[in-house]
């Protein structure tokens, strides 16, 4: 027998384009398992000879484990297995057709030979991903246009803002440049699953359920060193601001670089991008969802209690909280554990929020599972149902007595307009009504009721839980904020305070009234601006006080989040309290892109930034951050010259595309009077 080490052909164009991998830029053969692909190898001298194959992963293969396949050729793929199937052959190469089955352990394969009786000759490496487009596989998605979407788009939009004020920024997900791909298979062999067992973590790997779970533990730093690390202080020295990342890449590649030390830092939708990049690059169907009005219910009661101080402050007391909005993944694949019915898409949150199961990972909750209120289903259906379902709580809280008294509570307050991306399209979908039913009916308060009563809570006295009689108390006036101008940085807020007496006889009212600046997360930060008014209200009549806070009042404090709430605690004379309180989320001014040009592959076109500084005083130290998958490699990092009053500024540069199609080139700004000014342009690219 001929002793020549076998060349191997991998067919990487053909192969990849039958396997919908042609976006990787790999020299590795990558392919989707339940599906053949082709490859060819010479140095046999007598192909029909007996040849069996081996396809082995993980550090211990084994058929038990089914991480090692051991196949000959034979006339026909097999329905269960591996097999092999000989397309053709010369007088010393022969061309086989392999097939794996389509709940094969996903993640690098080592292929060898073995020619009659002598030992196993090595013909390479190649990579196996889950497979969207089999019918077979657990992730199968019958919709081609979803398949592209959720699978091979590499841009998505990230919605946030607030429930009044919906804003969404571009993200670049970049699942298929460079090295993404084997950075996302070392995320996996540095979890804690796989270092406490290997042999067992691998032979797991068929499995979306499980390695989504696995993969939610190790987005987040928490526990396993995993890939980035999670700030909420609003100070982000050390590392970048989560609001200034425009993609996973930069994060997934520094992680890698650092010697995989935690990347800092980041907030829910830098956790949900990044785990989208990770799972759409190994083939699983996922998406990023944002919850407006999203709780976090940390004492498992489907409550969030807010206390308020009497002068309205907000104050940061118990673990409960409501963030303006949080940003979770959606991913598709069957639930077999829990029957047909509660397959199709899955809630998985790689945001460090409350452990499961000791450490800082949650899902997959099925949406259905959600829904329906079957919250005793696997993985944390409580926490997720309480993020969307949760009732409200609002308490005046005395810190010299300790006393709490109840102000009012709001069951329709929680899980607002959920968000995603279009298929194809560059727009918002409402999906409120697949996590639950119309919020106030009848149906949703039962399922709420059956939630409770799954987890315990029915039957069990709560002595934190407000009486009925304090629930049920009306008050004398009602109250609300209305905004009266822009909601610009830079310019002034304007906001009207409208009360109204709801009664038949003339109310006095002391209403203390406070602004400030905090967090996404409604975490307070800094005090803008405090007031306090005593209003008589003649029977039935309504009255509005503008408020104005001024830019110069409110720059200073301002978070990059660019958030204020502002609180009216309207104390009526013997009558009940009543709050009145808005989030607001300022938008930053304009940048407009513009590409000047045709855009051609592999020829340069010039882009033309522009940007006018709205306020009346410099803006100095001013960059611009510029990526696009397929349109440049890496991140561009240009700085501007400051900018005076009023001033515009103009910035060119070039790209040189390096692939056909609809691809989206994301910008962000920054000076240090405006952080993170965001927008996206899409460029239809020419061959």
């Amino acid at each position: 027998l001929a002793a020549t080490q076998p060349s191997t052909n991998w067919h990487l164009k053909e192969n990849a384009r039958e396997h919908h991998t042609s976006k990787f830029s790999s020299e590795e053969l990558i392919v989707r398992r339940g599906q053949a692909f082709t490859v060819t190898f010479n140095g046999t001298e007598k192909p029909e000879q007996n040849l069996i194959f081996l396809a082995e992963t993980g550090p211990k293969p084994s058929k038990a484990t089914k991480t090692l396949a051991t196949f000959d050729i034979s006339s026909t793929v097999s329905k269960e297995g591996w097999s092999a199937v000989l397309q053709s052959t010369s007088s010393n190469s022969v061309s086989i057709s392999i097939s794996s089955p389509h709940n094969a352990v996903i993640g690098r394969y080592r292929l060898s030979v073995q020619i009659g009786s002598s030992s196993p000759t090595s013909l390479g490496t190649f990579v196996l991903l889950f497979n969207p487009w089999s019918s077979g596989d657990d992730v199968f998605m019958p919709n081609k246009a979803e398949c592209e979407e959720y699978v091979l788009e590499e841009f998505g939009i990230i919605f946030a803002g607030n429930k009044n004020h919906i804003s969404g920024f571009g993200w670049n997900f970049g699942q298929f440049q460079g090295d993404i791909l084997n950075i996302c298979l070392s995320i996996m062999d540095r979890s804690l699953y796989y270092r406490q067992d290997p042999v067992t973590d691998v032979s797991h790997r068929h499995d979306p359920k499980y390695l989504g779970r696995v993969l939610s533990a190790m987005v987040n730093a928490n526990d396993d060193q995993g890939v980035v690390l999670g700030n909420w202080s609003g100070k982000y020295e050390g590392g970048k601001n989560p609001s200034s990342w425009t993609g996973s890449g930069e994060i997934l590649q520094s992680w890698k670089k650092s010697g995989f030390k935690p990347v800092k830092y980041g907030q829910c939708w830098v956790f949900a991008a990044v785990l989208t990049t990770v799972l759409r690059c190994l083939g699983i169907p996922t998406r990023t969802i944002t919850n407006f009005s999203s709780a976090h219910d940390a004492d498992g009661n489907l409550r969030v209690d807010e206390f308020y101080d009497a002068d309205g402050n907000h104050l940061e007391r118990g673990a409960d909280s409501v963030w303006n909005f949080h940003v979770w993944n959606e991913s598709w694949f069957t639930r077999n554990d829990l029957g047909p019915s509660y397959s199709g898409w899955q809630v998985l949150d790689a945001t460090p929020q409350e452990q499961s199961g000791g450490i800082y990972q949650c899902g997959p909750a099925s949406r259905y599972a959600i829904k329906e209120g079957e919250v005793d289903l696997d993985y944390d259906c409580p926490f997720v149902f309480a993020e969307v379902n949760a009732d409200c709580m609002y308490w005046n809280y005395d810190s010299a007595t300790g006393k709490k008294t109840l102000i009012f509570s709001k069951s329709t307050e929680i899980g607002d307009s959920i968000s995603t991306k279009a298929v194809g399209r560059d727009d918002r979908v409402d999906v409120t009504s697949d996590y639950k039913y119309e919020e106030g009916s009848a149906k949703e308060r039962d399922i709420f009721k059956k939630a409770r009563k799954k987890l315990g809570l029915e039957d069990k006295f709560d002595p934190t839980a407000p009486t009925q009689e304090e629930i049920e108390q009306k008050p004398d006036i009602s109250g609300k904020f209305k905004v009266a101008g822009s909601l610009e940085v830079g310019k002034d807020l304007d906001l009207l305070l409208v009360l109204e007496n709801l009664q038949s006889d003339a109310k006095t009212v002391n209403v203390n009234m406070t602004a400030w600046s905090t967090l996404y997360t409604r975490r307070p930060v800094n005090e803008i601006w405090k007031d306090s008014i005593s209003v008589t209200l003649a029977p039935k009549e309504e009255k509005q006080f503008p408020i104005k806070i001024k830019y110069p009042e409110y720059q200073q404090q301002l978070t990059t989040d660019k958030t204020i709430q502002v609180t009216a605690l309207c104390h009526v004379e013997d009558g009940i309290q009543v709050l009145v309180k808005r989030n607001i989320t300022l938008d930053n001014p304009a940048i407009d892109i513009q590409v000047l040009g045709e855009a051609k592959v592999n020829k340069e076109v010039v882009v033309e930034v522009a940007f006018t500084n709205p306020i009346d005083t410099e803006v100095k130290d001013c960059v611009l951050q510029v990526e696009g998958s397929d349109l440049l490699q890496g991140i561009l990092e240009l700085r501007i010259p400051p900018l005076k009053a009023s001033e515009k500024s103009s910035t060119k540069f070039k790209l040189i595309p390096s692939e056909a199609g609809l691809k989206h080139l994301l910008v962000n700004f920054s000076c240090d009077k405006f952080a993170d000014i965001k927008t996206f342009k899409m460029v239809n690219v020419i061959n």
